[in-house]
């Protein structure tokens, strides 16, 4: 276990391993998630999106992935869902590609590789931060993200750092 690991381990987070099932995919997850699916227009295309999260600390905790079907449309895929994103948390989805949005987060396998930070407001209008890296191998798009009035470096460090594909 990482010292990054041993250090943010408390009676409120109860780190555990997720593998989603149908992905490579490996996360650790503070929480016991709860599997929600939906069907959603991911670049214009019905897309089934599986997702799941939980809440501990004060903080929303969230990895979702779906099959894009076709390489082609990857890139366009994980454009528009960091736009999404920001416009979730009522920031202006243009501001996706403005370096003050940018994150320098590494996913061990990722193919493809954006990483997110923004303050925003919740669908309650109460301030909120998110992080969130959105990345691909092969088809497959993932989506890994934390939301909170106020974000830990140390969870965030051991969410981001337990993400791994083969």
């Amino acid at each position: 276990m990482g010292l990054s690991l041993l250090g943010a381990c408390s009676p409120t987070f109860n780190w555990r391993d997720l593998r989603p099932d149908g992905t490579p995919l490996q996360a650790l997850m503070p929480c016991k998630p709860e599997l929600a699916e939906r069907t959603v227009p991911l670049a214009g295309v019905p897309t089934l999106m599986h997702m799941h999260s939980c809440e501990a600390g004060g903080q929303t905790f969230a990895v979702a992935w779906a099959d894009a079907a076709e390489e082609a449309r990857v890139t366009e895929i994980l454009a528009g869902w960091r736009a999404g994103s920001l416009a979730a948390i009522r920031v202006d989805p243009a501001t996706a590609a403005d370096a003050n949005t940018g994150w320098p987060v590494r996913v061990q396998g990722a193919q493809q590789l954006q990483g997110l930070q923004a303050s925003g407001q919740d669908p309650q209008g109460r301030n909120t931060q998110m992080r969130g890296a959105y990345f691909a191998k092969g088809t497959l798009v993932f989506q890994a993200a934390v939301y909170g009035p106020t974000l830990s470096e140390e969870v965030l460090t051991t969410f981001f750092e337990g993400l791994r594909l083969p």
